[in-house]
């Protein structure tokens, strides 16, 4: 049978209108083929009443609780089969330092940069020396473009450095190049997407705003290339541990540098979003880019010897 699904949407941290847009989609979306279920979390916890023999989990919560791993943990501990990757690979994945480290070991090439902790001293010699003084520096631990700042001289990155309050920081060189992404179903790469944004860097804003961007998908790349970037994602995709789906993010500098940026286990899903649109080169509309999406949940749930076993 198929259980019942649950979307869990909103959630507490600075993603959640975009998170709250994600669930909307989401269940409409599920609602002609599945039993399907909203609710909005306004709490870092699990809703009450859910029922493991029954039930799995949509989370649709970006950044903070529902992308870091600690929803997934809690999801794990009662027992609660849900989609997406497990609460290491959401982990790991969250930690743009981390996935980085992954990508050396497999000679992937990353933009340089380094990572430093709020109150830490600033090099601002030594980064200037290494990274030059055209920057981009953003949170280790968030998506949609939170905290970006694009910074010009070493002047200005002492002043936004004092600014910080808290958490851990990448501070990177700042490459002009062609900015791309892949989504991936089930570990399989789908089309190339390259995101032209009219501000010139897409920052939250020209992420989520009608008409900020513009789009190319399938993006205008050699097949070649395309193959590259595609194995590329593919390969960190596993070597993270991911499951199910998540989109990879990269800058191409030139004609064929390209540069990994990070990896998102639980993509934005509106009407701006960009797995829908990697999707939709491989014909996925939304509502079957949702069913793909749920199905590994539902098959992990029904081969379960009883619905609810861990």
């Amino acid at each position: 049978m198929n259980p019942q699904v649950v979307v869990l949407y909103g959630g507490v941290g600075s993603e959640r209108e975009v998170s709250l847009r994600s669930g909307a989609n989401m269940i409409a979306a599920l609602a002609p083929h599945y039993p399907v279920v909203g609710v909005e979390l306004t709490k870092a916890a699990l809703p009450d009443n859910l029922d493991a023999r029954k039930a799995i989990i949509f989370p649709a919560l970006h950044g903070e609780f529902g992308e870091d791993g600690t929803l997934q943990a809690l999801l794990e501990q009662a027992g609660i089969y849900y989609a997406g990757c497990d609460a290491d690979s959401s982990r790991l994945c969250m930690d743009k330092q981390a996935i980085k480290a992954i990508a050396k070991e497999l000679a992937i090439p990353v933009p340089k940069g380094i990572c430093l902790h709020a109150g830490e001293p600033l090099p601002i010699a030594s980064i200037a020396d290494e990274l030059g003084e055209d920057l981009v520096v953003k949170p280790c631990d968030q998506g949609s473009s939170v905290g970006v700042e694009f910074i010009q001289g070493k002047d200005a990155l002492a002043q936004w450095w004092q600014a910080v309050s808290g958490g851990r920081w990448l501070i990177e060189e700042c490459i002009h190049g062609r900015e791309l992404t892949v989504g991936l179903l089930d570990g399989k790469a789908q089309g190339v997407v390259e995101i032209i944004s009219a501000r010139g860097f897409y920052d939250y804003q020209a992420k989520y705003t009608p008409g900020y961007s513009r789009y190319e998908y399938p993006a205008k790349l050699s097949a070649d290339l395309t193959d590259r970037i595609q194995s590329i994602a593919e390969a960190i995709f596993a070597h993270a541990g991911c499951r199910d789906f998540a989109r990879v993010d990269f800058l191409l500098a030139g004609d064929d540098d390209v540069r990994l940026l990070e990896i998102n286990t639980i993509p934005g899903l509106t009407a701006t979003s960009l797995l829908p649109k990697s999707a939709s080169c491989n014909g996925y509309d939304f509502e079957q880019l949702a069913i793909a999406m749920l199905q590994p949940a539902i098959a992990r749930f029904q081969q379960s010897t009883f619905a609810g076993k861990a």
